[in-house]
């Protein structure tokens, strides 16, 4: 019995036993470089198709379209308001996204699940969909009443409600991975040693996550820039008011100002280079903690 399942594993084993040819190792070589090669083009159609957008843009524009784009009162209003925005809907994200990330990856409770799929329909969701539901939202009695207090609709909080809406589920995102990757083994020495939850919390993992914290808030901010349906729903896109980069772009489409739309554009694209090279030099490292 145990010769013949020896026999029968050697078989297996064995590329001539199933009639697979053998391949010498110039022939196994070639076969892996025709394979690498086609996954190459593959790839590097996406990778070509997306330096190609950018350089139509640069191309497309000149220095003097840039300079009269940024001399324009209404684009300098823009970049202001969206320099505001996006700042304040990187502080509420971060408020809200280190919290729940944390409460997610250190405490099990029933109808966790339920939650973290709660937490990715601002991703799943269709943009016009967020701000549609955001305007019928403050349509209901209570917060109409809240309305003739404190303007929110079609104003600067419209846009950053919206803004945040969106750009928070990516930092909570981003803070779960981090606290997932840091070793709870410090925390739990920090409980023993007479620490309370708050002070381990404070003293052990907030400084853990700092880099976490970076690329949270870098992305929670370049996504905010780049909102445009919810907020050209839920807060308009009337000039010198609640006019923001993206919705920008649109005005200056819509007038047929194509030149002064592609210059906004590349402001924005500036702003994702930025933000792309400060999640890389300074984004999450490798598991914190794990050799703890």
């Amino acid at each position: 019995m145990e010769g013949a399942g020896v026999q029968s594993l050697s078989m297996a084993s064995d590329p001539q036993s199933d009639g697979a040819p053998i391949l010498t190792a110039a022939q196994q070589r070639r076969s892996d470089r025709v394979f690498l090669l086609c996954l190459a083009i593959l790839g590097g159609t996406y990778v070509l198709l997306l330096l190609a957008t950018v350089l139509a843009d640069v191309f497309y524009t000149t220095p003097g379209h840039l300079w009269r784009a940024l001399q324009s009162p209404e684009i300098r209003h823009a970049i202001r308001l969206s320099l505001l925005s996006c700042s304040l809907t990187t502080l509420l994200s971060l408020w809200v996204a280190v919290p729940i990330g944390y409460l997610m990856t250190r405490i099990r409770f029933r109808g966790q699940s339920v939650v973290d799929a709660v937490l990715d329909i601002p991703i799943v969701l269709p943009p016009l969909v967020i701000g549609l539901s955001l305007l019928i939202l403050f349509q209901t009695a209570p917060l109409r009443a809240l309305e003739r207090v404190f303007p929110v609709t079609y104003a600067v909080p419209s846009i950053i409600l919206a803004q945040f809406m969106v750009a928070c589920a990516f930092a909570v995102r981003t803070m779960r991975a981090t606290f997932e990757q840091i070793s709870p083994r410090c925390e739990q020495v920090a409980l023993t040693l007479g620490c309370t939850r708050s002070q381990a919390f404070w003293m052990v993992v907030l400084p853990s996550a700092r880099k976490g914290l970076l690329t949270a808030a870098t992305l929670a901010w370049a996504r905010a820039l780049g909102e445009f349906g919810p907020i050209l729903v839920f807060s308009g896109a009337t000039r010198m008011k609640t006019e923001v980069l993206p919705t920008t772009v649109y005005l200056e489409l819509s007038i047929g100002n194509l030149e002064g739309a592609v210059a906004v554009s590349l402001l924005m694209v500036a702003a994702a280079v930025v933000v792309l090279v400060l999640i890389r030099t300074w984004g999450v490292e490798q598991p914190l903690n794990r050799s703890l």
